[in-house]
């Protein structure tokens, strides 16, 4: 038997015998064999998956035929004809059970507030109706009212009396944003996330939403949301003092700490507890400079950060805008300061105290925290991790459900 052009030759014989044995081997496989419930020699017949069954994540599982419905063998006159045609089988539906998942995990929102007693009530109530429709593990809304003049303790107990998720952590001294959210980082180890928005409600809580489910995906240790990456959505933008002097921020921050982070000011940011607890005690800044030192402490402990766009909007009435240039001045000085606290020029700073805590009272801005408050705070988070919240021993401080 002659192969085609480049090849050798092959024997008929040696040919002949290739062919019959693929001739008895195509018959085997037509006979079928013999299974639970089916006899010897009968086909299978399994049931095709409907398209819709396949999406769902259904499988085709090849079963033997239902007793009563075998397929008819042919004639006997046409029993050497069938034996070289396929089969055609049919698959069956089987449903498989999905996995079990992973419960869904606790979060915490961080509400710093100072004076706002005309503004956080909507807020409140917006952020609490969201996540009780859409958000179904535990969720907590944390006001920490940073020594407030007004009403601001009262309209959070009036929110709270028809959201029971909703309560306060009062301290009468004012400490600063950066300080009330380090206050409320305390909390971290009841909750698996936790993560912080402004008072005035420049975030939805849908944005807000989409950070934490990124998070528990566990794309990342925090989520960040920013306002100057392509994609974001802002309803209504800052004035053009507010935007030069946030991009002139974010250069300094940048050509300091090289954290690639365009928007290191957004109020809405989202991390996994086990982030928060190993970075609470390098936390030291209480003005609003209190980000940088949050994520540049998340960058040097290995945690990842991932960036997002968000919506945002600017609300009239801000205290940035009423007195930007001290403000812009505090947080100038605090990055300063953080940057010289993580280089070999540390010992000098000891030497600086004094003239560092004028300065910061001139500008009227909360003192950075000493490595003894580092120390006691840290012995109050090591309270929360084992006994819970402290009860307050001041009137009007500590929780309030």
């Amino acid at each position: 038997m002659a192969c085609p052009r480049h090849h050798r030759e092959v024997p008929r014989e040696r040919a002949e015998s290739s062919l019959a044995h693929t001739h008895r081997r195509r018959s085997r496989r037509a006979r079928g064999r013999a299974r639970p419930g089916n006899r010897q020699g009968q086909l299978v017949r399994p049931v095709r998956s409907p398209p819709r069954a396949h999406r769902a994540g259904a499988a085709a599982v090849w079963r033997p035929a239902l007793p009563h419905e075998p397929l008819q063998r042919p004639d006997a006159a046409d029993d050497r004809r069938a034996r070289h045609q396929p089969v055609r089988l049919r698959p069956r539906l089987l449903i498989h059970t999905r996995p079990v998942t992973e419960p869904v995990p606790s979060l915490l929102v961080l509400i710093p507030a100072y004076n706002e007693e005309q503004r956080i009530e909507p807020v409140l109530r917006d952020y609490a109706e969201h996540f009780r429709r859409h958000y179904n593990g535990k969720f907590r809304l944390i006001v920490v009212l940073n020594g407030c003049r007004d009403n601001t303790l009262g309209v959070v107990e009036r929110v709270a009396l028809d959201f029971p998720e909703v309560s306060a952590d009062n301290f009468p001294a004012p400490i600063g944003k950066g300080g009330a959210l380090i206050e409320g980082l305390r909390l971290a180890p009841t909750a698996d996330l936790i993560g912080y928005v402004d008072a005035d409600g420049a975030t939805p809580p849908h944005a807000f939403h989409e950070l934490a489910k990124l998070c528990d995906g566990r794309r990342a240790d925090c989520v960040v949301g920013s306002r100057w990456l392509r994609g974001a959505v802002l309803h209504q933008s800052q004035t053009w003092v507010r935007r030069f002097t946030s991009r002139c921020f974010h250069l300094i921050v940048e050509s300091l700490f090289w954290m690639h982070i365009q928007d290191t000011q957004c109020p809405a940011k989202v991390m996994r507890r086990e982030a928060a607890q190993k970075i609470h005690d390098s936390l030291r800044i209480a003005d609003l400079a209190f980000d940088v030192n949050l994520l540049y402490s998340l960058k040097r402990a290995g945690f990842k950060v991932l960036e997002i766009p968000t919506e945002w909007t600017d609300k009239i009435g801000s205290k940035v805008t009423s007195s930007l240039f001290r403000v812009s001045l505090t947080m100038f000085l605090s990055v300063v300061r953080l940057r010289l606290i993580h280089s070999p020029f540390r010992p000098v700073l000891r030497w600086l105290r004094p003239l560092d805590a004028w300065i910061y009272c001139t500008l009227r801005a909360p003192v950075p925290l000493t490595s003894k408050e580092v120390a006691e705070r840290k012995a109050a988070s090591a309270q929360v991790a084992t006994q819970g919240p402290a009860k307050p021993t001041t009137p009007g401080a500590g929780i309030t459900s």
